[in-house]
């Protein structure tokens, strides 16, 4: 996804009124939509760009709302999909909602609350879209690294304290204290960004005889599940 194509509501939906009425709906309030009769025309119409979120039908001719959304997540489109369904069909957007959906909405819809989920799943979308962005330039930041950074690197997000990083490098403590910070100074948004990105420390403060004293800072946007790069 590159993020640059405007966003807006898709509607996939196989019944005309409804697309009418979704149309005017969300018009009037200044969001843009666009409107497809089928799982398959909204397939053959998706960018990798593409952006917003989706209103599905479940019940369609052909590919129905629950294999689109396979289909997609098959194609790692992450927009937020909200499913429109009669009575009946409750059943299928709880298995719907099950898959991934942000949420279900029975026909016929409240239209205050259905634009109110819209605008929180543009929301979401958009703040997934700037994450991504942020993954990408994390990449290129990360890919710029020296060879001797990324070694250190890759020792410092496995929890690796300075001492150990020199003595399996053949460098000094103070060489790798030098690393880090080059790496802080340079790379700090790249390496807290995402689930496997960490905040790299600053290097530590030294008493008057040269010993290393406590560090106290903490990882930044660091997956709980991952060791913290401590001192």
């Amino acid at each position: 996804m590159t993020g640059n194509a405007q966003p807006m509501v898709h509607v996939v939906d196989d019944d005309d009124s409804v697309c009418r009425s979704l149309v005017s709906l969300l018009e009037e309030v200044g969001i843009p939509v666009a409107t497809f009769a089928s799982a398959e025309v909204f397939l053959k119409a998706l960018r990798d760009d593409t952006r917003g979120c989706i209103l599905l039908d479940v019940r369609m001719p052909g590919m129905s709302g629950l294999q689109l959304q396979q289909a997609l997540r098959e194609r790692d489109v992450t927009m937020p999909t909200i499913i429109l369904t009669g009575h009946a069909d409750v059943p299928m957007a709880v298995s719907a909602m099950s898959a991934g959906a942000a949420g279900f909405v029975e026909k016929p819809f409240h239209p205050q609350g259905l634009l109110d989920r819209i605008r929180d799943c543009l929301e979401a979308d958009a703040r997934q879209a700037a994450f991504q962005a942020e993954r990408r330039q994390a990449k290129d930041s990360l890919a710029r690294l020296s060879s001797r950074e990324q070694e250190v690197l890759r020792r410092l997000v496995t929890g690796k304290p300075s001492k150990l990083i020199a003595s399996a490098l053949g460098i000094s403590e103070k060489t790798v204290d030098v690393h880090r910070s080059n790496l802080m100074l340079k790379y700090r948004h790249a390496l807290r960004c995402g689930t496997d990105a960490y905040l790299v420390p600053d290097p530590p403060r030294r008493g008057t005889d040269g010993t290393a004293l406590p560090v106290t800072k903490d990882r930044v946007g660091a997956n709980p599940r991952r060791p913290r790069i401590t001192r």
